[in-house]
């Protein structure tokens, strides 16, 4: 939620603020061309929470910056020295854009501000006011003369045709404020009439008219990007418009590229998984189910829901992906009269999908577990050593189901595994490290990408010559058929023991909020649960997080639970988007290289071992051998080959970006940029 009462006296300060006036000195187009611009940009830091949203953006697509913190005693001065120099008898803009807290964050007559002011004006460079109110001073009428100022939750804001011409293009048109709860007031703003040098980019309804919430401002030499409302990194208007905001800051070449990225795992398939029992408020035949002996019931798709799952893919243009286990859907079919409808439809239509290995029966891999105790724990011996899955048991799990797939002409990368929730892995605190047995089965049978369960290891680490990729657990459960399941052990989970639940989120109130009431055990899966789970995941979607979702194969089972959250995401997601920006769904392998570039290239801009700069229309990337670089640039770019040139990268959202490096006998990445 936005300062409303910082925001106020900032807005009072500045009303009372003569404008910073400097003189500049006099540079021709062609001496501004001939200067290097390094691609790294200045963010001066107030500490709000607005420009911490835009540090965020660059910091998660791989944008080189430089951060002033307006608050500390220690803090460089910013004069002509700090912002530019010579390199080679070159003149040197040390900085490709600039994002201030607002128009002028030092004060009236500040020595830095005209230091800025002159720079922006002498190479050419843009400034980002990152939440400012309106007046004149940006571009804008006062709020009394047309506009508004207040509580903008739900508003209504859309991208005007000149946002849509321009660094906008790539969304849909309607950029509607979240109002997530009556309770909460979640944004403040300002919407003003534009003045003479101002273009609105996003604009909202008020009145009779409509006023600007974000937009261009040239004066003086110099090109200001106004933001009116404040917002934080996690919020979605931020996050449409985030990718703009950069992209105009930058004028369209950087370092970095972000794509919105979502691929679904169903897990399971073919396995039968264990049902929520509302009685005993557990899961029957798992793990600790008081009671639940002789009550074990299981959900299992049908072949119909097979067929279902294809068609819907076709409609839907997203393709699942069917992580399987062939054993234990062989032991049900042997103790289901010999014959398996499901896996018959599942292999019928094998084309439709993407499958990856969940082990052939599904066991846990890690250590021998002694489920008597609660929570379980590690078998040991008598010399008090734990005794673990043994290698040869693992790679069979892994070998035999490959096997199983390539029989039945099912196509399988064989450098990806999902072992059954994520065992094997170190499971804290029963099992606090791998199972050292794990990483030779999987240099056994080639695996170099290994799911994880994000909400543990967010980061990607090394299990022996694998990584893993961790993956998003979405809030439908496993052990759920049906929409009343769902809401009764979402009502279990998260209300307090007051209104019938567990209390255990009375007990952990730093990890989860109870519910104030229980969701309608009837109605409360798709009026509640669904629009709160496809928010979350859309919520990735929108953060460049290459992460994949994971379900199991009971969401496509019965009341098939997942498809609303899907359709949900799917459906907003196309109405934000024009098609230039689709979704990118990409498997686990390709996700896992991502991550792994994304590292080593946030290593080498920590240790400063990346240089990139533009000259006019050519940029010039170096950086340690063998690094790839992410960048991006304008449409019609070309790469500088040994001969010739080649087009740059791939088109997404109105640019083309890729990872790079130079070409063979070449010392860096040259590109020209179209005049």
């Amino acid at each position: 939620m936005v300062n409303k009462n910082r925001m106020n006296r900032i807005a009072a300060a500045m009303a009372a603020a003569a404008l910073v006036s400097v003189a500049v000195p006099a540079v021709t187009a062609q001496a501004a061309t001939a200067a290097r611009v390094d691609l790294k940009v200045l963010v001066v830091d107030d500490g709000g929470s607005s420009v911490e949203a835009i540090t965020a953006e660059l910091r998660d697509t791989g944008v080189p910056y430089t951060r002033v913190q307006l608050g500390s005693s220690g803090r460089p001065v910013i004069n002509a020295g700090f912002l530019s120099d010579t390199v080679d008898g070159r003149p040197r803009a040390k900085y490709q854009g600039v994002v201030l807290p607002n128009e002028n964050p030092f004060g009236e007559g500040s020595a830095e501000m005209a230091a800025l002011a002159a720079y922006e004006t002498t190479y050419g460079i843009r400034q980002v006011d990152a939440y400012t109110w309106a007046h004149p001073g940006v571009g804008l009428e006062y709020t009394d003369n047309g506009g508004f100022s207040g509580q903008l939750d739900g508003t209504p804001a859309a991208v005007t045709a000149a946002g849509k011409a321009g660094p906008f293009a790539y969304l849909g048109g309607q950029v509607a404020f979240e109002d997530n709860s009556a309770l909460v007031p979640e944004s403040f703003g300002f919407m003003g009439k534009p003045r003479a040098g101002y273009t609105s980019y996003l604009d909202a309804p008020v009145g009779s008219g409509r006023a600007s919430l974000l937009g261009e401002y040239v004066h003086d030499g110099r090109s200001e990007l106004v933001v009116t409302f404040g917002y934080n990194q996690y919020q979605r208007q931020f996050r449409l418009l985030a990718r703009g905001i950069v992209d105009w800051l930058t004028q369209g070449v950087h370092l970095g590229q972000s794509r919105n990225y979502f691929a679904v795992h169903v897990d399971d398939v073919f396995a039968p998984d264990a049902r929520w029992n509302k009685e005993l408020n557990c899961t029957p035949g798992d793990y600790a189910c008081a009671g639940g002996e002789g009550k074990e019931s299981t959900i299992r798709m049908t072949a119909a829901d097979a067929q279902y799952a294809a068609q819907w893919q076709q409609t839907k243009n997203f393709k699942l992906d069917m992580l399987f286990n062939a054993g234990a859907g062989e032991e049900w079919k042997a103790e289901n009269g010999g014959t398996d409808a499901l896996t018959a439809q599942l292999v019928a239509d094998r084309a439709k999908y993407r499958w990856m290995n969940h082990t052939y029966s599904h066991p846990f891999l890690g250590c021998v577990q002694n489920t008597t105790t609660a929570p379980w724990t590690c078998v040991k011996n008598a010399q008090g050593a734990i005794q673990w899955m043994s290698r040869a048991e693992i790679s069979a799990q892994i070998r035999d189901n490959n096997n199983w797939a390539a029989s039945k002409g099912i196509t399988t990368d064989r450098t990806e595994i999902v072992t059954g929730e994520h065992s094997g892995l170190k499971t804290s605190p029963q099992q606090e490290q791998d199972n050292p047995n794990l990483a030779g089965a999987f240099a056994d049978n080639g695996i170099k990408w290994a799911g994880s369960d994000n909400s543990r290891e967010p980061a990607q680490r090394a299990v022996g010559a694998a990584l893993t990729v961790p993956r998003h657990p979405m809030n439908v459960y496993y052990n759920t058929g049906t929409n009343a399941e769902m809401a009764d052990e979402y009502n279990w989970i998260y209300t307090s023991r007051a209104d019938g639940g567990s209390g255990v989120c009375e007990d952990n109130p730093a990890t989860s909020t109870c519910l104030p009431a229980p969701v309608d055990p009837n109605t409360g899966y798709l009026d509640h649960i669904v629009p709160q789970e496809a928010r979350t995941a859309l919520r990735h979607v929108l953060a460049n997080d290459p992460r994949p979702h994971y379900v199991h194969q009971s969401n496509l089972a019965e009341d098939r639970t997942l498809y609303p959250v899907l359709n949900q995401v799917l459906d907003t997601y196309r109405t934000l988007y024009a098609p230039s920006a689709p979704i990118v769904n990409q498997s686990m392998k390709e996700t896992g290289v991502e991550l792994g570039r994304r590292a080593a290239w946030d290593k080498a801009l920590a240790a400063g071992t990346v240089t990139a700069y533009r000259v006019g229309t050519t940029v010039t990337v170096k950086a340690p051998s063998g690094l790839v670089a992410p960048v991006t640039a304008p449409n019609g770019t070309k790469k500088q080959l040994l001969l010739g040139t080649a087009d740059f990268g791939t088109a997404y959202a109105g640019t083309r970006s890729t990872w790079t490096q130079p070409e063979l006998l070449q010392s860096a990445v040259t590109l020209k940029l179209p005049s």
